[in-house]
């Protein structure tokens, strides 16, 4: 199953170019859904047609989802909710506090991340295209597996060593810690979510099916906003293959006191086509009435694509690559806009962290780097270069003292 995920700014045209690719990719014969993780629900807008959190058939070959996470929540977490409820109301909490106070941050982003596992295990679809929300919320939606990762091991140990060897005889003992004893099915549900999380990332960081595009218009704080979702994006492993710039003056016309913003859009339009090179940039044309119902989304699907499939991979690279060169082990990464002075690159026993601004990057080395210790990261043009040199194992603790009692 192909996956085309759309991100961009606040209100710069994702979901009307998400909408149009998803016609454009049903055109040619895929089946394809198109799903809106973004709470603002304005798919169905695009659409001019009512949408739930079920598919819901648009024309032959598309159907569209708006997610709901309380829907979602009913049918992953209720069992979960429950138990916390009864605690919180045990406490003086009132009711609606309390079945709010259930409601964890991030649970609306991993139960979208679960959608994504189940339709593709579905085998129903072709083709998914993902309308996302702004570009904080689909940074955290993206990066959830990898921060999740450390913590889902060890909630699941505890789990499964701690909390349930000890349940029985704790609920036993008397009512009141009866109470605070998890039930069995809110322990499986809370199983089945982290089993089902497992392969979540392997899927949306696939090179071969899954790709990011970049929607923003040519103005300041877009083409800012997009620089830094490149770069978190390229930093945990997500392969971005296409720059949209939408809402473009028309050069050839006059107009009027838009003059001003014709200039500003072309000074920028250069700007952001030197900076994302060798990213294709593709420039999209501003209408003169709204994109809204299908007529009009299938115009603005042939004004993107053409002729062309959307499906296929505008630009074929990785951003994370692992190179060797004789004794020189290099970790690189694609991070174009990256600021050296806001980076932080340290190991821990197979884990390479990597802190760009305000997100962290966690990399499994392979076996042969463990126990290195990372030389001097460079940039060179535009990638981030870690060397490994493998002759340069660091010592532990004990051998450390060791040296030094025989010295």
């Amino acid at each position: 199953m192909r996956i085309l995920t759309f991100t961009g700014k606040g209100g710069v045209g994702k979901t009307s170019v998400s909408a149009a690719t998803a016609i454009r990719l049903s055109e040619l014969g895929y089946r394809t859904l198109v799903l809106s993780t973004d709470p603002a629900h304005s798919l169905s807008d695009s659409f001019n047609l009512p949408l739930g959190a079920e598919p819901t058939k648009i024309r032959k070959n598309l159907d569209a989802i708006e997610v709901n996470p309380y829907v979602d929540l009913k049918e992953n977490w209720q069992s979960v909710q429950k138990f916390y409820t009864r605690i919180y109301l045990a406490q003086g909490v009132s009711g609606v506090v309390a079945d709010e106070m259930t409601i964890l941050p991030g649970m609306e982003e991993l139960f979208s991340l679960l959608r994504v596992k189940r339709i593709k295990a579905s085998c129903l679809y072709d083709a998914l295209v993902l309308d996302t929300a702004p570009t904080g919320e689909t940074l955290r939606l993206l990066s959830l597996p990898d921060t999740l990762a450390w913590g889902m091991k060890a909630i699941k140990n505890v789990t499964k060593y701690i909390v349930r060897p000890l349940s029985k005889p704790l609920s036993k003992m008397s009512d009141k810690i009866a109470n605070y004893i998890p039930p069995e099915d809110a322990l499986d549900s809370v199983d089945q979510i982290f089993d089902e999380l497992d392969g979540i990332r392997e899927i949306l960081t696939d090179d071969k099916t899954s790709t990011v595009r970049l929607v923003m218009n040519a103005e300041k704080m877009s083409i800012k906003e997009t620089m830094r979702a490149l770069t978190y994006l390229n930093l945990y492993g997500f392969k971005v293959d296409m720059v949209l710039v939408n809402k473009l003056l028309d050069t050839q016309e006059d107009s009027g006191y838009l003059e001003n913003w014709k200039a500003i859009q072309q000074k920028y339009l250069g700007e952001i086509e030197a900076g994302f090179s060798p990213l294709p940039v593709k420039k999209l044309r501003m209408y003169e009435q709204e994109i809204v119902g299908l007529k009009a989304l299938e115009q603005f699907a042939r004004d993107i694509y053409g002729e062309t499939d959307p499906s296929e991979i505008m630009y074929d690279e990785p951003p994370i690559k692992f190179v060797r060169n004789k004794d020189i082990y290099e970790v690189q990464l694609k991070l174009m806009f990256a600021n050296p002075g806001d980076m932080e690159i340290w190991v821990t026993g197979d884990e390479l962290y990597i802190h760009v601004g305000n997100q962290r990057k966690i990399i499994t080395l392979p076996i042969s780097l463990t126990g290195l210790e990372p030389g001097e990261a460079v940039f060179k043009d535009k990638w981030l270069h870690i060397p490994f040199d493998l002759n340069n194992h660091k010592q532990s603790r004990m051998e450390k003292e060791y040296n030094k009692e025989l010295n």
